[in-house]
């Protein structure tokens, strides 16, 4: 072979390899660069799958964090309701309490009240001429010629005869002056704690109708009574044209709507509890009028006769 030709064919092998080989050059590096673009690709779509993650993460973080503030509102939502429910049943409680108060007001027990120391012998003159008494009214110590007080011994027989004892204190006869009020009350109040009294049980101060009385009297008595271990009470003939029904009425309020009052007015006939008139006092409109002595001075039995409504019953002993 000629040497032109040589060279001529050399020349021709070169030009026909070198665009194979830039080609093979060019193949091999696209699938890499592909694969780094698919890569590249996914990694992207890693980072947004993640990123949407966290979002969704966050969200349902915050939904519960609102879920959780719900319920905690409706938690305390509900123990406000069940602070006003509360609320109106206690209040629900007093007015029921009050309403079963009101209601003793209906319920009326016969008794007597005597100056005469009750023993077997008296107790059984009562129950046989007049009736059986549920209560019985007597006296805190003697008083000369008037009354014989109370010991245990007829505590035990009245009590033993299922009898509550309603507790008058009479040594007064000038019912005037707030500090006299005061003396006597401290004196009643010794003498009931020395006879065992227990405390809620009232003490009814004897007004009679011919003792000067005023209202600063009975405001003593009240306010030492009330500062004390027993309730605050009066007796006395409470009709208009007595002292004592003016004398109460100028009281403060507070000592008017709280005292107990057991009024001798009007006046009927000694009767048996079987023949008792209606409960029909007279008295203070603003008072707690419980009792009515309605007839004085029994033939048979030295006794008076009353009539208590049933509100009396925690008052006496």
């Amino acid at each position: 072979m000629k040497k032109y030709e040589l060279i001529t064919l050399i020349s021709l092998i070169i030009v026909v390899t070198i665009p194979i080989i830039l080609l093979s050059i060019l193949n091999s590096s696209k699938p890499g660069d592909a694969v780094n673009d698919t890569n590249s690709e996914e990694q992207q779509n890693d980072d947004q799958n993640t990123n949407d993650n966290a979002n969704k993460d966050k969200d349902k973080d915050n939904g519960n964090g609102n879920k959780d503030n719900g319920n905690d509102g409706d938690k305390n939502n509900g123990n406000k309701d069940n602070e006003d429910e509360g609320s109106k049943n206690n209040e629900g409680s007093e007015n029921n309490d009050d309403a079963n108060k009101e209601d003793k007001s209906d319920e009326i027990h016969w008794g007597v009240d005597s100056a005469t120391y009750t023993d077997e012998d008296f107790l059984g003159c009562v129950v046989d001429n007049y009736g059986q008494p549920a209560i019985w009214g007597r006296y805190l110590g003697d008083k000369e010629d008037v009354s014989f007080g109370l010991d245990k011994e007829e505590v035990e027989l009245l009590h033993d005869n299922d009898i509550k004892i309603l507790v008058i204190y009479n040594h007064v006869e000038d019912a005037r002056g707030y500090d006299n009020g005061v003396a006597h009350a401290e004196e009643a109040i010794a003498m009931a704690s020395d006879l065992g009294i227990p405390e809620g049980v009232a003490i009814f101060v004897d007004i009679e109708p011919d003792y000067p009385v005023d209202a600063e009297f009975m405001e003593g008595w009240y306010d030492a009574m009330s500062d004390s271990d027993y309730e605050p009470g009066v007796y006395g003939v409470f009709s208009e044209e007595n002292d004592i029904f003016a004398a109460y009425e100028s009281m403060k309020n507070e000592a008017q709507e709280n005292t107990i009052v057991w009024t001798a007015f009007p006046q009927a006939e000694i009767t048996t509890k079987e023949d008792a008139p209606e409960f029909d006092p007279t008295g203070p409109e603003k008072s707690k009028l419980y009792g009515w002595q309605y007839a004085i001075d029994g033939e048979t039995c030295n006794i008076d006769t009353n009539l208590f409504n049933g509100n009396m019953m925690e008052f006496l002993w």
